[in-house]
């Protein structure tokens, strides 16, 4: 039997909403595809799932419809920017907690379809902390969080960071500051959190870089386009091209968590409470 590649699946979080992580999420994705990599990206914000409205893509079917039997994961599949492939996620309906046996076993043997043909799974998650989240973190190998120098944005990243380790002995958080005024303030906000982290958890934060606020970011959010696509030489794009590179140069996965079924099965599991 073939041993297939491993893949990198990468949760892209941040506890509290309009930190920026889609924008985030869209671009590394953008970025990683540029230098060759075969990336999908997973909206994962069930109940307002909103990737394919900041690219402009129409989706016809969701993940729901692969969950119903209605059609597989390759007939959903959104052709992004650069190359990627995003999976929509279904907005405003049915939770994956209300999934039956069926349905989970359709959802593992879907993904088991696609791991031949991907190098990098981004799965773009909600705000906030909730079970739905956490699964989804749970079951991905890197955890890439990010924060922005608001109160609210620390406390929430702190928070995400407490219940994961705490709870499902969760280690290792990359973090991401987004839209600083300087290099110098997203340094400062990577510290403010390990100083916290360090007195009251048992964690490894890894400091990945900073992403500047950049007018670009919004003009290409109202454009519906990737900012990496429509300002590439903004220095937001410069920025996001430096991370995506880092995350490049991130080990891969050795077990069988590098395989996509693992990642489904886990997140599954963690949704049972498992």
């Amino acid at each position: 039997m073939v041993s297939r590649q491993p893949v990198q699946v990468i949760a892209v979080t941040g506890g509290k909403g309009g930190v920026g992580k889609t924008n985030v999420s869209v671009n590394v994705g953008i970025a990683l595809a540029e230098m060759g990599r075969r990336v999908m990206l997973l909206d994962a914000d069930l109940g307002l799932a909103n990737v394919d409205i900041l690219l402009g893509l129409s989706a016809t079917k969701n993940l729901e419809d692969v969950m119903a039997g209605r059609c597989g994961l390759r007939d959903i599949l959104l052709n992004g920017p650069g190359g990627i492939k995003i999976i929509p996620a279904s907005s405003g309906t049915q939770s994956m907690t209300e999934l039956s046996p069926q349905q989970h076993a359709g959802m593992i043997s879907a993904f088991s379809e696609l791991s031949g043909q991907l190098d990098v799974l981004i799965v773009d998650t909600a705000a906030g902390i909730s079970d739905n989240v956490v699964s989804f973190v749970r079951a991905a190998q890197e955890i890439l969080l990010v924060v922005t120098d608001e109160p609210t944005s620390i406390t929430d990243a702190y928070a995400l960071i407490k219940l994961l380790n705490r709870d499902y002995n969760m280690m290792r958080f990359r973090i991401v500051a987004n839209m600083v005024r300087t290099p110098q303030e997203g340094r400062n906000l990577y510290n403010k959190l390990v100083n916290v982290t360090d007195r009251f958890l048992d964690v490894a934060l890894q400091y990945m870089g900073a992403v500047p606020y950049d007018e670009s970011v919004r003009k290409s959010v109202q454009r519906q386009k990737a900012v990496l696509e429509a300002y590439p030489r903004s220095k937001a794009s410069i920025a996001l091209k430096s991370l995506a590179q880092k995350i490049d140069a991130l080990p891969l996965p050795t077990t069988s968590r590098g395989h996509l079924e693992f990642f489904v099965e886990s997140l599954l599991a963690a949704e049972h409470g498992g």
